[in-house]
């Protein structure tokens, strides 16, 4: 009677797959490689068995069927009935009950509830037609014993391991949607930011050179060049009205502050835990209004991020010129992590802070060492 692979043994099959799945890089291939071999193993152990018991294969067709069945594990994610029927006609034809317990588990994990508790009910009234007809190795007595303590919970906790584990696959595949639609949204909203920031700042400008050229458009009234001036007024107020319908407006909201912004910027995280030594070049000043708010946001992010993941450390802010580029690192320490839950983040805000340095045409990397937390940022100074 072949019962010997047991609820232990099974789970001690899986989870050894499982550390190998991991350690193979965890491809679904692999796993289901993993998931043939341990069920083709532990049949193994039973070989001797088959033909001594069942009198119907020898020792080398016994070791073919077995590999046969095993085999259509390799294909369950996309045909877990084929595993679930060979297990069945494994259960008539040898008594043999290793197989079902993959098999459940296939059609739980990639099928879902449903299938697995229709896949279930059916192993059981199989089994419990088998075993009570006659010519099973095993007393009437040890047999309905045996369905009642082995054959059942066997199916039973198999498909709720699968179950579970399709719960999981759904639960896990929503969180990484959630975050991929998170990082969307944030790199959309900085784009957005981007644009009003060049609405605010250009606009400013052609503000300025519309009132100038209307000014030098009344000096030169009854010059030659006063047309000239007219012309070059409405230009750029028709360039502005434009740029009204082009970029959504902002509302109250004010434009992002430029470098002037990062001493109040600094003695904010330096008053919620965080001390920030800054060092500006000077030249920094003199970048233009779109460059110098991406200087602050870079900024900005990276002590958001310093005061969620290091909290207390001191951050070191650098913003130099490097010749034709301004280069901003931020680094700070990492602390000595304690027992507690881990700070939410998303790594959205690292997703729209490199989106605004390569909207300017600059680069952004942020690297973890051994010493601490390091984010270079680069941007063309012209």
């Amino acid at each position: 009677m072949h019962l010997k692979p047991s609820v232990p043994a099974w789970n001690r099959a899986v989870a050894c797959g499982r550390r190998l799945a991991e350690g193979w890089g965890a491809s679904p291939r692999a796993q289901d490689a993993l998931a043939a071999l341990a069920c083709l193993g532990l049949m193994a152990l039973d070989l001797p068995g088959l033909a001594a018991a069942d009198n119907s294969l020898n020792g080398r067709q016994a070791a073919l069927v077995l590999t046969a069945g095993c085999a259509t594990l390799l294909v369950r994610r996309r045909m877990p009935w084929a595993a679930y029927l060979t297990a069945l006609l494994f259960i008539g034809w040898l008594h043999e009950l290793t197989l079902i317990q993959f098999a459940l588990y296939s059609v739980g994990r990639n099928r879902g509830r449903r299938a697995a508790v229709l896949a279930t009910t059916g192993y059981i009234a199989f089994a419990l037609g088998v075993f009570c007809l006659p010519g099973w190795p095993e007393p009437k007595a040890a047999t309905l014993s045996a369905f009642l303590s082995l054959i059942v919970p066997i199916g039973v906790l198999a498909s709720a391991v699968g179950i579970a584990a399709y719960r999981h696959d759904l639960v896990r595949e929503l969180a990484a949607r959630r975050a991929e639609a998170a990082v969307l949204n944030a790199v959309q909203q900085e784009r957005t930011s981007v644009a009003r920031d060049v609405h605010d700042f250009v606009g400013r400008e052609l503000t300025l050179l519309t009132v100038r050229s209307e000014v030098l458009s009344m000096r030169a009234r009854e010059t030659p060049y006063a047309k000239d001036f007219e012309e070059l007024s409405d230009t750029a107020r028709r360039a502005h009205l434009v740029l009204n319908e082009i970029i959504v407006q902002r509302g109250e909201r004010a434009a992002t502050p430029g470098v002037e912004g990062l001493a109040a910027l600094a003695e904010e995280s330096g008053r919620a835990g965080s001390p920030v030594r800054l060092t500006m070049d000077p030249q920094a000043h003199a970048l233009s209004p779109l460059r110098q708010a991406a200087v602050y946001r870079v900024v900005q992010e990276c002590l958001t991020n310093a005061a969620k993941h290091a909290q207390g450390e001191t951050i070191e802010v650098s913003i130099r010129a490097d010749g034709p580029h301004l280069t901003i690192a931020v680094r700070n320490g990492l602390p000595i992590r304690t027992p507690g839950r881990a700070p939410v983040s998303a790594g959205s805000g690292t997703a729209s802070m490199a989106e605004r340095v390569r909207s300017l045409g600059g680069t952004l990397t942020a690297r973890r060492g051994e010493d601490g937390y390091e984010v270079v940022a680069t941007l063309p100074r012209g």
